[in-house]
């Protein structure tokens, strides 16, 4: 059961992901049968607030879509995940956000999306003057928003969290300083710091900012750093992979939920780690976001 408590703000990308499942990646031109398919609302903030959800907690989503057909699919689908819906800003006349996913036998993946740049335009209302909130978490492919909500986020002083992913350079150099805590993708911090490894990543990120920072680096692990700390490293849980897809998205929900919690972040870490971990060994993008229990269990399975 969701907890009355003020919810967690997710703020960003909105899309409605075509999954097409297929034995090997495409290698070039050509026709190749799909031998499963699924149609998903997606989105990095919007995975990451089914993670919110399914792991009990009251979650919002600020993001964009269409007056369209595909708009009120994806409004649809959120809800019925008990994410709140009444910031979810429809715009007349575009396109809502789409995304095709080719996945292959190895649970790797072909992502192509497209945002109408109309729904990326500052945000006409504002959803911090109706409510509290006890954290958000952004990603970086509404800019306008994300800039908002972190500088509301650090006023308040509760958590500001960023997802950075790959995006413009000039919109991610802008978004990192905002943050109180980057969590970064390597691909996502490569944009700013060509790296090598999730460690040297931390310690370039970590130069540009006074925010906790995290490196993940799929299944190789990831590294972090609190200002002034020392870098640390954690490996990440075997599983037998299916579904890459939304599994860092998911991570990002589960440490938004761990961190706002006042889990210590060594902990906040291993919880999100867990999540991912179980998303990664089911099929179906974000629907495979795992419950409270299903990580608590897995966690408890693999204590020392």
């Amino acid at each position: 059961m969701t907890e009355a408590v003020p919810p967690i703000l997710c703020v960003g990308a909105l899309t409605c992901d075509l999954m097409l499942h297929v034995p090997r990646l495409p290698q070039g031109p050509g026709k190749y049968l799909a031998d499963r398919v699924a149609l998903v609302a997606a989105g990095m903030a919007t995975s990451a607030a089914t993670a919110i959800a399914r792991l009990g907690c009251h979650v919002a989503l600020w993001a964009s879509a269409g007056e369209d057909a595909i708009g009120d699919f994806l409004v649809a689908e959120i809800g019925r995940e008990g994410i709140e819906t009444s910031h979810v800003r429809r715009v007349p006349g575009v396109l809502s956000a789409i995304a095709s996913i080719t996945l292959d036998a190895r649970g790797e993946r072909i992502v192509v999306p497209h945002y109408d740049p109309a729904l990326l335009t500052a945000p006409g209302s504002d959803p911090f003057a109706a409510r509290d909130f006890i954290g958000v978490l952004v990603d970086v492919r509404w800019p306008a928003a994300a800039t908002h909500a972190l500088n509301a986020a650090r006023t308040a002083g509760v958590p500001a969290i960023l997802d950075l992913d790959v995006g413009a350079p000039e919109i991610l150099a802008g978004l990192v300083p905002l943050a109180s805590h980057v969590v970064a993708s390597l691909d996502g911090a490569s944009v700013l710091c060509p790296s090598s490894s999730s460690a040297r990543a931390v310690r370039e990120l970590s130069a540009m900012t006074d925010a906790c920072v995290i490196v993940t680096e799929g299944a190789d692990g990831l590294s972090w750093c609190v200002p002034g700390g020392d870098i640390r490293s954690m490996p990440a849980f075997h599983v037998e992979t299916v579904d890459t897809n939304a599994a860092g998205d998911i991570f990002h929900g589960a440490l938004a939920v761990a961190i706002t919690r006042g889990l210590l972040l060594e902990e906040a870490l291993r919880f999100a780690s867990a999540a991912a971990a179980i998303k990664c060994s089911r099929y179906g993008g974000r629907s495979g976001a795992p419950t409270r229990v299903e990580v608590e269990g897995f966690l408890k399975a693999r204590q020392p």
